[in-house]
């Protein structure tokens, strides 16, 4: 995985938790998606990385 696709999909990750934190703390379901979709963004970009890794061994 390069350094910088792992570190961006760390980054949309934990953006993507603290939204849906703050989402649910002050009962707004718009921020709460957002986080949810953020963090499953960050999660796809991870295992693409990890696939390309697989593949090139």
């Amino acid at each position: 995985m390069s350094s910088q696709e792992k570190g961006r999909a760390k980054a949309e990750q934990a953006k993507g938790k603290i939204k849906e934190t703050a989402g649910r703390a002050v009962g707004n379901e718009r921020l709460t998606a957002e986080g949810r979709a953020e963090k499953v963004k960050g999660d796809a970009r991870q295992a693409k990385e990890k696939m390309k890794d697989m593949f090139k061994r």
